[in-house]
């Protein structure tokens, strides 16, 4: 299976700092839907990896994200992508789980479930979270987008010599970088 990790705030929707809430407040990053879309046409099985704290937080519950993702889905697919599988995190920091990122937990999930080979797996986030998950999961390819918080993720990454395979503007141009490297 040929397959992509996509963080989702800050990479497909705009991120918030009061947490997308609803489906109402979730707006999609210009072209990423676009990119979702281009990746699917090219053979890639697109998961989503992600931190939901807000659930944990108490600030919405679990039907209220499955309502956001499913019309996420739907959205994605009317435009002619796919969403594979959704793995999310609920839990807050303190918490201590295995699965919020920067640890790996979720993408050792998608492994077993997909039986994936992660050397051969590309990572897509906005921050220094995403690309030091891609990195302790042993993940082939970990690429830094620079919406969502990016930018500041940038400095970070280069402060604690964490390097980024590849720095894209956003998830369009980390998509054709993909691709063109399965074409070399």
């Amino acid at each position: 299976m040929k397959a992509v990790f996509i963080d989702r705030d800050g990479v497909i929707n705009k991120d918030r700092r009061d947490y997308v809430k609803s489906w109402s407040e979730f707006c999609p990053i210009s072209g990423s839907i676009e990119a979702l879309r281009l990746l699917r046409l090219h053979g890639y099985s697109i998961i989503v990896i992600t931190n939901q704290s807000p659930i944990n937080r108490k600030i919405i519950d679990r039907a209220e994200l499955q309502e956001i993702h499913n019309n996420m889905v739907t959205m994605i697919k009317a435009r002619g992508g796919d969403i594979e599988a959704i793995y999310y995190c609920p839990h807050v920091p303190e918490e201590g789980c295995d699965c919020r990122k920067p640890k790996p937990g979720l993408i050792y999930r998608a492994q077993s479930d997909y039986g994936l080979e992660l050397s051969e797996i590309c990572m897509i986030g906005d921050s220094l979270k995403d690309i030091e998950c891609a990195r302790k999961a042993g993940c082939g390819k970990a690429v830094l987008v620079r919406t969502g918080h990016g930018i500041e993720a940038e400095r970070l990454c280069e402060e604690k010599g964490i390097v980024p395979d590849y720095v894209a503007d956003d998830l369009m141009a980390a998509a054709k970088w993909l691709l063109v490297l399965d074409e070399g």
